[in-house]
């Protein structure tokens, strides 16, 4: 697989999928394997996916310094991957997590990001919030399903901040559109191909300057478009709204019986959407 190196020498990879201009594409998890972003429910038709593995998950190595996986230091990855790829500005996606990294991304070099999609973000670097009621009124959607009781008592102790590594993991049918044996193998690989090590460093204190960014966004004018699911307990669709709110004239598009990983429940609805915006 090609890759490039970092400004301090880690080795990282990517991947190229798909015909048409590149769109470079930011893993949440967060430092989850990019391999689980797939073709994007087919965006691959429209555009050339160039997924980023970050440092330590994937084809990358594993940095020397552990602090770097911090998301303000993973900023120049991207950057390198840009310079690399030779490209003047880049259109970027950032998926959960990975719209943290995009959000500094954009902090730092405005001048390099010519269009910006943000899929079910990761608010915390801009420093939104999400209510507990937010996200219960999310799954409320989903109780006609025979599991929904004891994933929605769950939730509700994970909300009340008394969640346990037990509750956490039954909220998992609340991520996506359907919980059928896809989605359980889906999520279980993600457990499996992602830095838990790297990922507790990720957010660390001193990873975001939510002021700044705001400011940023504030003076961001180029097209963003935001894409939230409807049932995703993670990134309900307030919490999305209020995210596209930041930025002068952003789109939000919330794709109806969505999750949180919204290519896999609509993915024609998904590709529609995206392809619209980047043409």
């Amino acid at each position: 697989m090609p890759s490039f190196h970092a400004p301090d020498g880690t080795l990282l990879a990517y991947h190229a999928t798909g015909s048409g201009d590149p769109l470079v594409c930011l893993p949440g998890g967060p430092l989850q394997d990019s391999a689980y972003l797939g073709g994007l429910g087919g965006l691959t038709a429209h555009r050339t996916l160039i997924r980023l593995d970050l440092r330590g998950t994937g084809g990358s190595a594993e940095p020397e310094d552990p602090g770097s996986y911090r998301c303000d230091r993973l900023v120049e990855d991207v950057e390198a991957l840009r310079a690399h790829l030779g490209l003047d500005t880049l259109d970027l996606l950032g998926h959960s997590a990975g719209a943290n990294l995009a959000a500094l991304y954009l902090t730092r070099h405005p001048e390099r990001v010519a269009r910006l999609v943000l899929v079910t973000p990761g608010a915390a670097a801009a420093g939104i919030g999400t209510a507990p009621e937010e996200r219960l009124a999310a799954a409320r959607l989903r109780a006609g399903e025979p599991w929904f009781a004891e994933a929605y008592a769950a939730l509700e102790e994970v909300t009340a901040g008394r969640g346990t590594a037990e509750s956490f993991g039954k909220v998992a049918p609340f991520f996506h559109g359907t919980w059928d044996a896809a989605a359980r193998e889906r999520h279980a690989a993600s457990e499996r191909e992602r830095n838990g090590a790297g990922a507790a460093v990720y957010g660390a204190e001193g990873a975001y300057d939510p002021e700044a960014t705001r400011a940023a966004f504030a003076g961001f004018g180029r097209p963003v478009l935001v894409v939230a699911g409807e049932g995703d307990a993670n990134t309900p669709p307030p919490t999305a709204e209020a995210y596209a709110k930041l930025f002068p004239s952003a789109a939000l598009a919330v794709l109806a019986g969505a999750g949180h990983f919204p290519w896999h429940d609509d993915p024609e609805g998904f590709t529609a959407t995206v392809a619209d915006f980047l043409r």
